[in-house]
């Protein structure tokens, strides 16, 4: 499931692409065929993320956009962009944005509809901070996680406590920090806390500015030197029983909040 920061990407792209022009909105597919109706001809004003959460405002320049068209690619949903003019639709585009030199085909999401400010509104707060977000709050989420009994794996997996990590951030970020994926969230202190929440913010702005999630330090990886291949790339995401980079312990695997978990057993304590 693609993570924060490629949802951000997104936002970021398509508001350069169809941002500030009138939009042909359709649904090939058939199944988003009413609002894609409702977005037809209709200007894009904004983009925005929260999370796993992609939204495009339509609506008059200067003014809060009137709809917004709100995307979650869950595990298959996917954006294929293009230049205009459009080829005929392959396979089941759900939706079809088409600016003055650019097309996008949304295949496969979880979500596709058109949301009212207010639907916009509440959506955004049963999400729990995103660490790309300029108003993310890390000590609401201090508050949550202080007090909660569940794993901190099982944390950082929630939605509705910290917005856009996903598998490969979670088990990333907990390696880097030394922290066992099974511990209680009320056992971690504030200063751990705090060293997690910046470097997730780190890590996230960081995937958004390459286009890929990269969380080894050269030293730690085979190639010290030019851009890290996948392998190179992570340290313990899909590596089990394979040894760690910084010990020699092999990975270890489970499932933990439905997806496979990774960690080190030796330096994660």
């Amino acid at each position: 499931m693609p993570e924060g920061h490629t949802i951000r990407r997104l936002a970021r792209d398509h508001k350069r692409l169809f941002g500030g022009a009138p939009v042909a909105a359709s649904s090939p597919q058939g199944r988003f065929a009413a609002g894609a109706a409702l977005l037809d001809g209709q200007t894009l004003t904004r983009t925005d993320a929260h999370g796993k959460h992609l939204f495009h405002g339509f609506g008059d320049a200067g003014r809060t956009p009137a709809r917004w068209l709100h995307v979650h690619l869950g595990l298959y949903g996917k954006f294929q962009l293009g230049e205009v003019p459009e080829p005929a639709p392959v396979g089941q585009v759900r939706l079809r944005l088409v600016g003055a030199g650019h097309y996008a085909d949304l295949r496969g999401p979880i979500a596709c509809e058109v949301l009212t400010p207010a639907d916009k509104a509440a959506l955004h707060a049963r999400l729990g901070a995103d660490p790309l977000r300029s108003d993310a709050d890390p000590d609401a989420v201090w508050q949550r996680i202080s007090r909660s009994r569940t794993t901190i794996g099982q944390l950082l997996m929630d939605q509705a406590v910290i917005a856009g990590v996903g598998n490969v951030y979670r088990a990333e970020v907990l390696f880097r920090h030394g922290l066992d994926p099974h511990r209680p969230g009320r056992d971690l202190d504030r200063a751990q806390w705090d060293a997690v929440w910046t470097d997730l913010v780190g890590l996230l702005r960081a995937g958004v500015r390459a286009g890929r999630i990269v969380t080894t330090r050269p030293e730690d990886r085979d190639r010290r030197s030019g851009t890290p291949s996948r392998e190179d790339a992570t340290y313990v995401y899909r590596r089990a029983g394979m040894p760690c980079r910084v010990c020699g312990t092999p990975v270890r695997t489970e499932p933990m909040a439905t997806r496979n978990l990774y960690w080190c057993p030796t330096c994660q304590l």
